[in-house]
């Protein structure tokens, strides 16, 4: 059982009118219950340690000089603000440091992924819905 895979467990539980579930898989031990105002989860296992930083880049092998911009979290990655409303960028368009590019939602908390630097987006490499995972490479910039 990976990490994401628990994510989207806690989301679906949330959600159900179930108020109580065990778990026991791959080493895992998943127990939840719901208290009066929102869920409870307990889980051990083999739970990987985040990154503090806000985001990743490597520079591939390549004449362009690009970075690859890699989520930080486990989440559903969004590229507009709201359905059915333009993204916050597409391939082409220059970005200024800290603009956000995008949103990651986990267990209902909405994280931002900004700009680490001036430049212009080359390639958006994940779906809008599409769930990503830690170093899940997101964006191509080119820095200015």
């Amino acid at each position: 059982m990976e990490l994401a895979d628990v994510l989207v467990l806690l989301d679906r539980f949330d959600g159900s009118a179930a108020d109580r579930l065990e778990l026991e898989a791959d080493g895992w031990k998943l127990r939840l219950r719901k208290g009066a105002a929102k869920a409870v989860g307990v889980v051990t296992g083999p739970v990987p340690a985040a990154e503090e930083k806000a985001w990743s880049g490597e520079r591939p092998a390549g004449e362009d000089g690009a970075t690859l911009l890699k989520a930080s979290q486990v989440g559903t990655f969004y590229a507009s603000p709201a359905p059915g409303t333009a993204p916050f960028v597409s391939a082409g368009d220059r970005v200024s440091k800290g603009q956000t590019l995008c949103v990651l939602e986990a267990m209902k908390m909405m994280s931002e992924v900004l700009a680490p630097a001036d430049g212009t987006i080359l390639e958006v490499l994940v779906k809008d819905g599409e769930l990503v995972g830690f170093d899940t490479p997101l964006f191509r910039i080119k820095e200015q």
